[in-house]
């Protein structure tokens, strides 16, 4: 359906937990295929078996103040990604916090006309990746602990070839030499 809209009362006030997920189930603790209009907002999500919130082919996806963590630290067995939207347009992350992806903490693929601020990444092997998209602006946000703090570019194995109009402006890129725990492309 379009415009789902996932409010809560605050990171710490309303969680959903993932740690008794089963094997087999998808492994994504969110999975959102909405048309137009998706937003997530002021909320925590810990340890999906697999990504956290992956918003696939949105057109209008907002991630607000949302903490996404795996509680173990950093591990191999984490999920992959944190926030994860992917053959979207119109995208905007601001104000979230994601640790522990075992590959990217906040990941955007394949996308167009994309906003990433004010976030913070730690501790994941990749802490913001822009990847075979168009017009990604990120800024204002701290990336630190990560195997590596942000990373823009393009991947030939991917369906979508594009690659263009990207800003990275006013970044904090801090201690980003956390030895790699992950196993996807971005940790090979």
């Amino acid at each position: 359906v379009d415009n789902v809209i996932v409010r809560g009362q605050g990171e710490d006030k309303t969680i959903l937990a993932f740690n008794q997920q089963g094997q087999g189930t998808g492994g994504e603790g969110l999975l959102v295929s909405s048309g137009k209009g998706f937003l997530i907002e002021n909320l925590a999500i810990e340890d999906a078996k697999g990504d956290a919130v992956k918003v696939n082919g949105c057109d209008g996806v907002t991630f607000r103040k949302v903490k996404v963590s795996w509680t173990g630290g950093p591990k191999e067995t984490n999920g992959a990604y944190g926030l994860y939207p992917v053959l979207s347009k119109n995208i905007l992350i601001e104000d979230c916090y994601v640790s522990d992806a075992s590959d990217a903490g906040i990941y955007v693929g394949q996308s167009e006309n994309i906003i990433v601020r004010r976030n913070r990444a730690e501790n994941n092997v990749a802490g913001i990746e822009i990847e075979n998209s168009i017009n990604a602006d990120v800024y204002e946000n701290t990336a630190t602990g990560n195997t590596g703090g942000i990373l823009v570019f393009k991947d030939g194995s991917l369906p979508v070839q594009m690659s263009a109009c990207h800003e990275v402006h006013h970044n904090v890129l801090d201690g980003n030499n956390t030895p790699n725990f992950g196993t996807g492309t971005v940790a090979g």
